[in-house]
């Protein structure tokens, strides 16, 4: 299987990548504070009026006849506070009602925002972790087919110098085809690597691979539909690199059910094939500085990562509560969406997860 290139970042939505969710609760909140403040200052001005209209009255009394006419106004200007309370009153309670409707359907929109920006975050762990998975499978295909391979096959029935030779030829052209490979080892029934692909590159001479867990699960194998597979590991005899092991078992006379006779393992090269993925998720513009995709094995170690950091060192351990896949949100904001392996045919994968972290917008 080909990775798909990398394709450009989706162009920035105005709305999804300039404005915060939680922004529209903070503008709710800060127009009731608005509204509360600006009532209670014509609450204070009105009380004042009306403590200047009775004073006006009072003094108007002790007037008698001159301030009669000062007293009538005196009556009016508490006539008008006592309006402005009743009017301030009327609209508060409007308001009030009105700013509680508007935060209950803000606070609705925010779930929903975030609902869909949660599932945006799974989808793109999925889709991760599905192209891998279907990178994978087409490994495994390819390791039981090239056991059946009459050079493979001979290279252990008939064990001698050119069995051995034809045979690392055909891996060399197995290698020129599939550049995802790093080499291709033909292994006897102890272990020994008897012949591979690149001789000249890695010192596969005199390696025992016996102790392998893909080793001894492929012997293990009850037919040739089986095949073994390790999680991702640095081989050092491939310079250090990190590989995905597939092992296939090479039976006599390329039947399913032939005698066992040793064991083909390929080395997927692993870091440029997962880095394509990781880095090709399909964050926007406004998304890409501030998220992070991964891959995890089924321990949380990250294995590949868009940032390039933490590879085979790092654990994210993620709070799946017992779900194959879905979102949280951290303290700071930050949201995680996640999903393990669905696996892809006959391909069952190990546990590992695609993640996306993202960070809030500042």
């Amino acid at each position: 299987m080909t990775v798909p290139a990398k394709e450009g970042r989706h162009p920035s939505s105005p709305t999804r990548d300039r404005v915060a969710p939680e922004t529209i609760i903070a503008l709710i909140a800060d127009v009731q504070s608005a509204t509360a403040g600006k009532i209670s200052e014509i609450r204070a001005v009105t009380s004042r009026t009306k403590i200047l209209a009775l004073n006006a009255l009072i003094e108007s009394a002790r007037a008698g006849e001159m301030g009669r006419g000062f007293a009538v106004v005196a009556n009016e200007v508490k006539g008008v506070s006592d309006e402005v309370t009743q009017i301030a009153s009327a609209l508060e309670n409007e308001l009030s009602n009105k700013v509680a409707l508007l935060d209950r359907i803000g606070r609705e929109i925010v779930d929903d925002l975030r609902l869909q920006r949660g599932q945006r975050l799974i989808d793109l762990a999925l889709n991760a972790v599905e192209l891998i998975d279907r990178n994978l499978f087409e490994r495994t295909c390819d390791v039981r087919w090239w056991a059946t391979e009459n050079a493979v096959v001979d290279c252990l029935a008939l064990p001698r110098a050119e069995t051995r030779a034809f045979a690392a030829r055909r891996l060399a052209v197995i290698l020129g085809a599939y550049t995802v490979y790093l080499d291709l080892w033909i292994c006897d029934g102890e272990g020994r690597v008897i012949a591979s692909g690149r001789p000249e590159r890695y010192r596969t001479e005199g390696q025992n691979v016996a102790g392998e867990r893909w080793f001894q699960e492929a012997m293990a194998s009850e037919n040739g539909e089986d095949y073994s597979l390790a999680d991702i590991a640095v081989n050092r005899v491939l310079g250090g690199q990190p590989v995905a092991t597939y092992g296939a078992a090479i039976r006599e006379g390329d039947h399913n059910d032939g005698r066992l006779l040793g064991v083909l393992g390929v080395h997927f090269d692993w870091t440029p094939q997962a880095r394509t993925i990781v880095e090709g998720v399909r964050f926007t513009e406004g998304e890409a500085a501030r998220s992070r995709a991964l891959l995890l094995d089924a321990t949380m170690r990250v294995i590949a990562a868009s940032d390039g950091k933490g590879l085979l060192s790092e654990r994210f351990v993620l709070k799946t509560d017992g779900r194959a896949s879905g979102y949280y949100q951290l303290s700071d904001g930050t949201q995680v969406g996640f999903h393990r392996t669905p696996g892809y045919e006959t391909y069952k994968g190990l546990g590992w997860y695609g993640c996306v972290i993202q960070h809030p917008e500042t």
